[in-house]
């Protein structure tokens, strides 16, 4: 039964205006009283400029009030950008997790890797399955992307039918996974597609992605004229991309070594879910050492630069059981992940300097991604064709691309939004146009070490002033009448030796604090926050005029 005060609203905490940390919301029901259901819960890879962090998360403040009124969480696949929050954030929404066999199995998997990790109420739905959630009736709907088991939601509701695309491609011929049926989703546009949240990955790019199965044919020609080892390092996950290796070694005599934590629990899954079957089992990293030369291709771990992974520590000569020598063949078999090109140039750099041939996917068809170029955006607003189109899933080119090609396909109104816009798609007149209603907050959580820190906490903009300028930490003893005890202890942290003219700065720094006491007027000396205030901004100024950064200050006055 409809109520006239019902609307249908899509928000997203993530995933708009950026690549990653994806989680998308839909409401039902009247404006204070909607039901939501979440869709994905992702992270982002930080990047230098929040030192010491690892990953990024949505900021979920808003879903802590909205918690009750929470009537599920469903992951659309299995990819770190739509599920790798959700050990540290699920315990606030407490919902129910709707998502298939292969993505339910490899969260699982994740989280008993995690210790302490909370047990998480998994419902399995059948590959292309169908269930009721709350108000909203979601079916899942197979498409192709580079990790199997992904899916597009239906979501349908009194109100009508939304689409969300999740990330997705074509390819007839995907090696491991669904396929986009064009059958299905014609009859999603039969049935009246209100609107399509879709994926915009790739809307700057013409033409149409190349296949799986033909990168299969080129890493066999390449391992075929190899005179010695072959590594191939790509995304852990891409399950295609592993028996797309594993084929073609196999048909050119080689044996296959898996290196690396997070293909092993990969891998587990997939034959779990038979997904190598018909594959040779593979070898452990122990028989590396043992297998001739022109005999192995390993799989590694490590394609985006990840210090810690295999690809790193190879290249730095500090993995305990691989190494590689001249003549050596390592292939990049993925595609950098932009804000990583510094960490994988210096991987490649090392190789090449070690005498080890580099391949990626700048010299031969040894990647393709799993998002739609625009030959493919296009053949979905034709299955689809939607009344309303809102991109999602992309930086600003990204969207604004996406945006224009809609228009040209035919939608009657494309809705631009950023992250914590909530957009109205249908309301009480079913013919009015989709709008942006309001806002709710987002922001970032930073996962720092075992904590989450938010963008206001003062240590990231600590950590990164820090990372510019250093840090000049001064304690001075004084008596309650303002007499200094001793000569002040002065450390210096991250600030160069000398200054301007060659004067070491810890003098400056020293006769700084020295000639600041002395100037000090007695009322004041006897105010340790007044002394200590004096202090730093005497420090900081003549380190500022001998150096030319003013470094951060940290000053202890100690009443003895």
């Amino acid at each position: 039964m409809i109520k006239s005060s019902d609307e249908l609203v899509f928000a997203a905490l993530g995933g708009v205006g950026e690549i990653g940390m994806n989680l998308g919301l839909y409401g039902f029901g009247p404006r204070h009283k909607r039901q939501w259901l979440v869709v994905d819960l992702g992270i982002s890879f930080a990047g230098p400029d929040v030192p010491g962090v690892d990953i990024i998360m949505p900021d979920i403040t808003f879903l802590d009030a909205e918690r009750e009124r929470i009537v599920g969480l469903v992951l659309t696949h299995g990819h770190e950008d739509h599920v790798g929050a959700l050990v540290d954030l699920w315990p606030r929404l407490g919902c129910p997790v709707y998502t298939t066999p292969f993505t339910a199995a490899l969260a699982e998997a994740r989280r008993l890797g995690e210790p302490g990790a909370p047990k998480i109420p998994f419902r399995v739905v059948p590959t292309g399955g169908r269930t009721t959630i709350g108000p909203f009736d979601v079916e899942f709907v197979p498409v192709a992307h580079s990790i199997p088991d992904s899916h597009a939601l239906a979501i349908r509701t009194s109100l009508g039918l939304i689409v969300h695309t999740g990330d997705w491609k074509i390819d007839p011929t995907p090696v491991v996974g669904n396929v986009t049926d064009p059958a299905r989703f014609t009859a999603l546009g039969d049935e009246g597609v209100r609107a399509v949240i879709c994926d915009s990955t790739n809307a700057i790019r013409d033409g149409v992605s190349p296949s799986e199965a033909d990168v299969g044919l080129v890493l066999a020609d390449i391992m075929r004229a190899s005179p010695n080892r072959v590594a191939v390092t790509t995304f852990a996950s891409n399950v295609a991309r592993i028996r797309s290796v594993a084929e073609a070694a196999h048909s050119v005599g080689r044996e296959v070594v898996l290196v690396g934590r997070a293909m092993e629990r990969v891998i587990t899954v997939a034959r779990e879910q038979g997904l190598l079957n018909g594959l040779p089992p593979f070898r452990s990293v122990d028989a590396y050492g043992f297998l001739p030369r022109d005999k192995v291709v390993a799989i590694l771990t490590g394609s985006q630069g990840e210090p810690r992974a295999a690809m790193s520590r190879i290249a730095s000569d500090d993995h305990p059981e691989i190494a590689l020598s001249a003549g050596d063949h390592v292939i990049f078999s993925s595609r950098t992940i932009p804000g990583n090109e510094r960490e994988v140039n210096r991987i490649i750099n090392a190789l090449v300097l070690q005498g080890v041939k580099v391949t990626t996917d700048r010299d031969a068809l040894v990647h393709v991604s799993g998002h739609p170029r625009r030959g493919e955006l296009e053949q979905m607003y034709q299955w689809l064709r939607p009344r309303i189109s809102v991109p999602v899933h992309g930086e600003p080119l990204h969207l604004s691309e996406h945006a224009d090609l809609a228009r040209r396909m035919g939608a009657k109104q494309v809705v631009r939004i950023v992250d914590g816009d909530v957009v109205r798609l249908i309301g009480e007149d079913p013919s009015h146009d989709a709008e942006v209603i309001e806002e709710i907050p987002v922001g970032k959580l930073y996962k720092d070490g075992m904590v989450l820190v938010g963008d206001a906490d003062p240590a990231i903009a600590e950590r990164r002033r820090l990372s510019f300028a250093g840090v000049v930490s001064v304690a001075v003893a004084m008596t309650s009448k303002g007499e200094v005890v001793g000569d002040p202890m002065i450390d210096l942290t991250g600030i160069p030796q000398t200054g301007v003219g060659g004067r070491p700065l810890d003098e400056v720094v020293e006769d700084a604090v020295l000639d600041c006491l002395d100037g000090l007027p007695k009322p004041r000396r006897r105010d340790p926050d007044a002394v200590a205030e004096s202090l730093t901004r005497a420090v900081r100024s003549q380190v500022n005029a001998a150096w030319g950064k003013k470094p951060l200050c940290h000053v202890l006055v100690i009443t003895v």
